[in-house]
């Protein structure tokens, strides 16, 4: 049979590339799309490396056809969009610049809409799926984080729309992490970091992989927000 085919945007990152590599092992071609060219380089599995703005529309435009090209067909079964801005912090909302919302947002909000758009087309051709990364700070706050929050909480409006409209054949799914670790930084992690989990543990990067493909293969489900936190969300906090 022939292989699998997904797009994954953020791929560099802590959790794109545990999505990319986790794919790749399971025998998909996967081309992996980020800013980022060196941290590109260091995804393994050998996925196919694209370097790509996705709020840039000509160049999400010729990454999905280079693409189509390697792969040698325009058909998709999974895209993950997974990029955006990872640090939420803006500062005070009354001296967050128009330019700085804009890049928050758009790094996320744009760079979804492009990407899907894109991805269409070759989704409905084999019946495939859409995983949007949304985070836990859609629905939970610290200060300073509105442009961040605005965003990944739009993306969740968006995955609900997509299934209604793209539906029966093409679902799409939004899921939101939560404390995810990259592995270099675990050992820093104190024993009451890992308490706040009813799960026992901070999250990993290949949580939020194993979700994705969870998402992928549950042909009964779409239009759902899927949070994956160790249930930290559920968790009562007091002031000590």
């Amino acid at each position: 049979m022939e292989p699998k085919t997904a797009i994954v945007t953020g791929a560099a990152g802590t959790i794109g590339r545990a999505i990319c590599e986790s794919l790749a092992g399971k025998g998909w071609r996967v081309a992996a799309l980020d800013l980022d060219a060196d941290g590109l380089a260091r995804v393994e599995g050998g996925v196919l490396p694209i370097t790509c703005d996705v709020t840039d529309e000509a160049a999400v435009a010729e990454a999905f056809a280079k693409a189509g090209s390697e792969f040698g067909t325009p058909g998709i079964d999974l895209l993950v969009s997974n990029a955006g801005i990872a640090h939420p912090v803006t500062g005070p909302i009354e001296e967050l610049s128009l330019a700085g919302w804009r890049r928050m947002t758009d790094s996320h909000l744009l760079g979804a809409f492009l990407t899907v758009r894109a991805a269409v087309p070759g989704l409905r051709a084999r019946g495939g799926s859409i995983v949007t990364m949304s985070s836990v700070r859609a629905v939970q706050a610290e200060p300073d984080c509105e442009g961040y929050g605005a965003a990944k909480g739009g993306l969740i409006g968006l995955t609900q729309s997509l299934a209604v409209s793209l539906g029966p054949e093409v679902r799409a799914n939004t899921i939101l992490p939560g404390w995810i670790v990259p592995p270099k930084e675990r050992p820093d992690l104190r024993e009451v970091d890992h308490g706040q989990h009813p799960a026992g543990r901070a999250g990993r990067p290949e949580d939020i992989a194993e979700a994705v493909i969870y998402l992928e293969g549950a042909g009964f489900v779409t239009g759902q927000t899927l949070v994956v936190d160790g249930g930290m969300g559920r968790k009562m906090v007091y002031a000590e």
